[in-house]
C-alpha cells in the first residue's frame, strides 16, 4: 500500500467566522488540486478554534486564589491557569512545569490545550467545545462542494505519557472509523490475532505532522489513497474508558 501526503499551501490567516469549509475548497482549486473520493482532509486544531471563536484575551481573565497559587507554585501566568482550570473537569497531575488536566472533553492533556502559539499577542486559544461535530460540519460542507466522499481528521499536538517529544493526535474525527481492527483475523503464521486494534486517526494525524510541521505555515493537508475504513468513527471513540485506565 502507499498513499500520499501534502499541504495546502494558500490557506489564508483565520479569523472568528470565517467558513473553513470555503476556505479550504478556494486553497485547492487555486492550487490546482481536484478532491478525489475517499481524500482524507486533515485540519489543525488552531484554525477550527479561531473560525469558532475560540480565543480568549488574557487581560480580560481575572484569575482565582486556587489559580493564583498554582501560577505561584509552578511558575505559570494564573490567568492561564485560570483558563486551562475552566476548560478542565479534573486535574491529573501538577509536577514542575507540567499541569495534566482531564478536559471537558475527557482528552486527558498538558493545560487542557490552552495554547499561546499562532495566535495574536495576549491571546490564547481554547479547543473546539466539540471537535467530532467541528469534523463533521466542515466534511458535510466540502463534500457538497466537491461532490466527493471525504472524511475529515481535527488534529492537536500532544505530549506522551511514556516516551519524549510530542506528536499530533486526532480530537475529531468524521467520515470513517478511528480504528483499524485487526481481531479474529489470523497473521503469517496463522495465528489469530486477539488484542490488535490500530488507532488509524492518529497515525494519519501524525502523517499529517511531516508536512505541515510547525513552522511553515501550513494548516490543512490532504492524504490521497489510504483505504481507510468507512463509518459513524468519532475521535471521542478513542478516549480510554476510566474502567479500563490503568494509571488515573
Amino acid at each position: 500500500m502507499s498513499f500520499y501526503v501534502f499541504g495546502l499551501q494558500n490557506i489564508p490567516y483565520i479569523k472568528e467566522g470565517d467558513n473553513l469549509a470555503n476556505l479550504i475548497y478556494e486553497a485547492a482549486t487555486s492550487e490546482n488540486i481536484n478532491f478525489e473520493e475517499k481524500d482524507i482532509i486533515v485540519i489543525t486544531q488552531k484554525i477550527v478554534s479561531k473560525a469558532e471563536g475560540r480565543i480568549i484575551k488574557l487581560y480580560d481573565v481575572e484569575p482565582s486564589d486556587f489559580a493564583m497559587q498554582i501560577g505561584k507554585d509552578m511558575e505559570k501566568d494564573p490567568r492561564l491557569v485560570e483558563i486551562v482550570l475552566r476548560e478542565s473537569s479534573r486535574i491529573i497531575r501538577m509536577k514542575g512545569n507540567a499541569l495534566i488536566v482531564e478536559t471537558r472533553h475527557g482528552f486527558v492533556c498538558a493545560n487542557a490545550g490552552v495554547d499561546y502559539s499562532n495566535v495574536e499577542q495576549g491571546y490564547v486559544t481554547l479547543l473546539p467545545i466539540d471537535p467530532d461535530k467541528s469534523a463533521k460540519n466542515i466534511r458535510k460542507q466540502l463534500m457538497a462542494l466537491t461532490g466527493k466522499n471525504l472524511a475529515v481528521i481535527v488534529t492537536d499536538t500532544w505530549g506522551r505519557a511514556w516516551r519524549l517529544g510530542q506528536v499530533d493526535y486526532a480530537i475529531g474525527v468524521a467520515g470513517m472509523l478511528a480504528f483499524k481492527d485487526y481481531r479474529g483475523e489470523t497473521d503469517y503464521t496463522g495465528r489469530e490475532l486477539h488484542v490488535t486494534n490500530m488507532c488509524i486517526a492518529d497515525e494519519l494525524a501524525g502523517a499529517a505532522e511531516l508536512v505541515k510541521g510547525k513552522l511553515s505555515g501550513v494548516p490543512v493537508v490532504i492524504i490521497r489513497g489510504y483505504d481507510y475504513p468507512e463509518g459513524e468513527g468519532a475521535a471521542s471513540n478513542i478516549i480510554r474508558p476510566l474502567s479500563e485506565d490503568l494509571f488515573r
